[in-house]
């Protein structure tokens, strides 16, 4: 624990500041770095064209139009357009431009995503290429980060980004931002390899000899040679297992391109067999082929790929509402499946910025901000907050000093000391491996050689400076393995007073006071207790991967309300772990720790493998790779980086952890809407086919000319699209458990479902037409009878789809503006039918009597009340 606490609580001071009062010497502009000769110029140039350039190879990079040749071979897009040109062979301009207008649409939104996805090795090769200082042939030289090659010497300052891999030859006081590599936020020192190199080279931890390629100097100088390059970097790893790994591919695709198939075959059987019919009893070859065609574009399933593609657009635009872009639309419908929800801690559950939660006085008289409700503290605590502000830099940009200025802004009284007339940072002691503590010297008056001392760092190392007795020090180990404990990260806090000009060496010299301690933590965000408790009751296991420690982790996860009763696998174990160990630990873990970059992919694999819909969270470069494997990457889009949002499929605007849980719920009401949509689509498909065949198989006159289809068609295609879209979630949709991985959009249950309906409905109008052939009515009445029978019996079919799991008069009471508006256009056009001859001839129907329009209306109502009732029976099959 005192080991965590010293790596996890020690402080940096400000650099920014502290240089402005000539406190720090830059090493970079000493001498000691000029003693570096470096490689020849000649030696560069021949490693440089034996290795090749510091940078990502591209690998399979696609061209527009490669996409748009790949996206052409889609059976969805195929159908569209085969349709469009059955449409102009029939002279039908209308509904040929619409089909074809869904295709375009498609294909520019397809290549717009795709192209997209070509941008994550070229934000990996900006991230690895920037310029680089380096000494060759003894002089120093500016150079583009491509050229740098191995064995370079490279000079580093604060704000520099790292071009390569390499190890720490000299080093001031030096500290790199590591984050898109390890996922953490806090800066990690750096120290000279001395003695035997470490066991491991990766990313992560204090005190090691290494920087990596991609990561950011926050603090400090060093003089560091390259041992990797390119794909050999680590940065350079992760851009090749994303050059190899194949995103997710969408199941509903593939589902909808084997129903899509289906549905043309059908279609096509029915086609022929009313080529056959009207040829055989009829005559007339070229007037059957005719019919044929009318026929099979009454079926053709062209509505199922419009479906597809006006519900994932309407979708990515509810989503957007909730600050969720999506990047890959098909992501929606599996969004609603996610049985694992995996996410990181660091800005997804927290705030991704540290803040003081319990201050501990020497009086041993804790203060939680939690519990506090009084905004003036205590006069210890107030000591406390106020020195460990002393030990901060005046500007501070490490997120535990900015902390320190928040904290005394809110709840000390004279806050704003620092920036008094007259106060001034006369000298600031940097951490060092031997001493992690930060020491700074306040004069107060420019008149008078007398200065306040304030320190903060690892408890252990101020305990020492203090001087503490063995007593006092087993009170403050216990004190911070119980704040530790939960998740806070400590600080120890001191003070003294100096007289004179003349400063120690070291802060070893002061008379230092010891103060009490300080917690520091990330708090969590308000929204996720509540996300992860809507998570549970849909049957979605969350589960936290980071790479902070275990006992933070554990705590962070105790206040999110994660089930953490299983015991926490580290990184370490991870690495012993086989693959298939591996599968059943992660069956039951909840919490992951001081997880590697490519453990998090082997979690992905491993949760996948045990047939998991997995959606995963991430922000960083480390994160690309899990990002991609997952069947939903969902990136941060505040602190993300772009490798990590290209990899993904969704992207949060807000990296807030309740917006993942609002964008699960709607894809489960999008992907419960399609399903109507589609149910009701095959339903109304069973009629129109049957009401097509029975005239040529009882030798009756025909029902159905192209206008009619046409009409059919300007009331399924927007019932289906907008109308379904459009209609509000199920009561249930986040009390159920998510579906099983494998089940088919269009399962046997919601098939059954459908032909029952359709044939209800194919049975009582066909006894309309045919009773009413056989007593004599006209044949252009017959026709007007039984196409008000069939649109009315639609309409009934309509309502009776627009939910499962409430009654008939419930669905009716909800809102759908869309179906207001259709249905007022069908009637109207009806009315038209009746009532205008000109339209009445356009149809070829011939006057209908208010008894006719009764028996319409009647047999609408029957179908309506038969289905409705038959629904309860049959809702626990279609898992609505």
């Amino acid at each position: 624990m005192e080991a965590r606490t010293a790596r996890e609580g020690s402080e940096r001071r400000g650099s920014a500041s502290t240089r402005k009062e000539g406190v720090l010497d830059n090493p970079v502009e000493d001498a000691p770095s000029f003693h570096f000769q470096g490689l020849s110029e000649d030696e560069a140039g021949k490693r440089l064209k034996a290795e090749g350039f510091n940078e990502l190879p591209r690998q399979g990079h696609r061209t527009p139009l490669g996409i748009v040749l790949e996206v052409l071979r889609e059976p969805m897009l195929v159908l569209l357009l085969a349709g469009g040109a059955i449409y102009l062979l029939l002279g039908d301009l209308q509904e040929a431009l619409i089909l074809l207008a869904f295709a375009s649409m498609s294909v520019v939104i397809t290549v717009v995503q795709e192209t997209r996805t070509e941008h994550v090795l070229e934000a990996l090769r900006d991230l690895t290429s920037p310029r680089a200082l380096v000494i060759r042939d003894g002089a120093h030289r500016r150079i583009p980060g491509r050229e740098v090659v191995r064995g370079d010497i490279v000079v580093l300052a604060e704000g520099d980004r790292v071009p390569a891999d390499a190890t720490v030859l000299q080093c001031q006081d030096m500290q790199a931002d590591e984050s898109l590599l390890t996922g953490e936020s806090v800066p990690v020192r750096k120290a000279i390899l001395t003695g035997k190199p470490p066991s491991s080279i990766r990313p992560g931890g204090d005190d090691l000899p290494y920087v990596y390629s991609g990561s950011l100097i926050v603090r400090g100088s060093g003089v560091v040679e390259v041992f990797a390059i390119g794909l050999k970097s680590e940065i350079g790893k992760i851009g090749q297992s994303l050059s190899v790994l194949e995103m997710e591919p969408p199941r509903l695709r593939t589902q909808t391109a084997r129903l899509v198939r289906l549905s043309a075959i059908g279609g096509g059987l029915v086609s022929l067999a009313a080529l056959v019919l009207y040829g055989m009893l009829r005559g007339g070859w070229l007037e059957a082929v005719l019919a044929a065609i009318t026929i099979g574009m009454s079926m053709l399933p062209e509505e199922f790929p419009v479906v597809l593609t006006v519900f994932m657009a309407m979708g990515a635009w509810r989503i957007s509402r909730a600050r969720v872009l999506t990047r890959r639309a098909a992501a929606i419908e599996t969004l609603g499946s996610a049985t694992v929800l995996c996410t990181d801690k660091t800005g997804t559950l927290t705030e991704n910025r540290m803040s003081i939660a319990e201050l501990w006085p020497r009086s041993g008289d804790t203060f939680s901000r939690n519990e506090a409700s009084n905004p003036i503290l205590p006069a210890d605590a107030q000591a406390l907050a106020l020195y460990g502000l002393l030990a901060s830099a005046p500007e501070p940009f490490d997120p535990m000093e900015k902390a320190f200025h928040d904290f005394a802004r809110e709840r000390i009284v004279d806050g704003s000391i620092t920036a008094k007339t007259g106060w001034s940072l006369a000298r600031s002691y940097g951490l060092r491996p031997d001493l992690l503590a930060v020491t700074q010297a306040w004069r107060a008056d420019a008149r008078k050689a007398a200065f306040t001392v304030a320190a903060k760092g690892a408890p252990e190392t101020i305990a020492d400076l203090c001087r503490l007795g063995d007593a006092h020090y087993s009170t403050v180990r216990q004190t911070v393995d119980a704040m530790a404990a939960n998740g806070l990260r400590v600080l120890g806090i001191a003070k003294a007073t100096h007289e004179g000009e003349q400063f120690p060496e070291t802060p070893r010299g002061f008379a230092f006071s010891f103060l009490g301690l300080v917690g520091l933590a990330d708090p969590l965000r308000t929204s996720v207790p509540q996300a992860v408790s809507d998570c549970r009751s849909a049957g979605i296991r969350v589960v936290m991967i980071t790479g902070d420690y275990p006992a933070t982790a554990r705590a962070i996860a105790h206040r999110a309300g994660l089930d953490g009763d299983g015991a926490v696998l580290s990184g370490e174990m991870i690495e012993n772990l086989a693959d298939c160990d591996l599968q059943d630990r992660a069956r039951t873990a909840t919490i992951f720790a001081r997880i590697m970059p490519e453990q998090k992919l082997r979690i992905v694999q491993a949760l996948k493998a045990d047939d998991e819909i997995v959606a995963m969270t991430g922000d960083g470069v480390n994160d690309a790779p899990s990002l991609k494997a997952a069947h939903i990457g969902i990136a941060m889009g505040g602190r993300g980086t772009d490798v990590a949002r290209e990899a993904s499929a969704i992207v949060l605007l807000d990296d807030d952890f309740g917006s993942i849980v609002t964008a699960i719920r709607l894809g489960r009401r999008i992907y419960d809407n399609l399903r109507k949509a589609m149910g009701f689509i095959f339903a109304v498909h069973v009629p129109i086919a049957g009401l097509a065949l029975l005239p040529l198989i009882f030798g009756l006159p025909i029902i159905f000319s192209p206008i009619h289809i046409a009409f059919l068609e300007m009331v399924i295609d927007p019932v289906c699209t907008l109308v379904f879209e459009a209609e509000a979630e199920e009561e249930d949709v986040m009390r159920r458990p998510p579906r099983p991985p494998a089940e088919p959009l269009f399962s046997w249950p919601l098939v059954v479902w459908s032909i029952l309906q359709g044939s209800l409905v194919l049975v009582l109008v066909s006894a309309i037409f045919i009773v009413a052939s056989v007593r004599g009515m006209p044949a252009d009445e017959v026709r007007a009878l039984t196409f008000f029978s069939l649109v009315l019996c639609i309409g009934s079919l309509i309502l009776i789809n627009r939910s499962f799991s409430t009654s008939l008069v419930t669905a009716i009471r909800r809102p759908n503006l869309m179906l207001g508006w259709i249905l007022f256009a069908v009637a109207t056009v009806l009315g038209l039918s009746l009532s205008v001859p000109a339209v009445r001839e356009l149809f070829s129907f011939g006057p209908l009597h208010w008894d006719d329009l009764s028996l319409t209306l009647g047999v609408a109502v029957s179908i309506l009340l038969v289905l409705e009732l038959a629904k309860r029976f049959w809702r626990d099959l279609l898992r609505f």
